[in-house]
């Protein structure tokens, strides 16, 4: 069993910043990248952020400037710091991670519960 327990969202202004954080647990060997994707109400889910093991980054171009992703591979974790937050940032925001079992399966598709981001104008 793999676990990730998504924390950090909630209700904000325009303009503020909040900080989520994503932790891996459970029958995990290795996690290669993870990643943040939002979903907003009668949208499809996107990617937001994504990091690698080695660190490097992607981002959707709408966040990139304000959105920071980042990680503690010792702690199995993974965080987004999301600042100048936008009314057009309210979604569900949820943490993925590919990574390897301890019985060498690998896989894309963990994911957390989600997390719920609001912005008011």
């Amino acid at each position: 069993q793999v676990q990730l327990v998504e924390s950090g969202g909630g209700l904000v202004q325009a303009g503020g910043f909040l900080r989520l954080s994503c932790v891996a647990s459970g029958d995990i060997f290795s996690i290669n990248a993870m990643g943040w994707y939002r979903q907003a109400l009668g949208k499809q889910r996107e990617l937001v952020a994504a990091i690698t093991f080695g660190g490097s980054t992607n981002y959707v171009d709408s966040v990139k400037g304000r959105f920071t992703i980042s990680r503690n591979n010792t702690k199995n974790t993974v965080y987004l710091q999301m600042n100048s937050l936008k009314p057009e940032d309210a979604a569900v925001y949820y943490c993925n991670a590919g990574l390897r079992r301890r019985d060498g399966t690998v896989s894309y598709d963990y994911w957390g519960q989600g997390t719920q981001v609001t912005v008011s104008s």
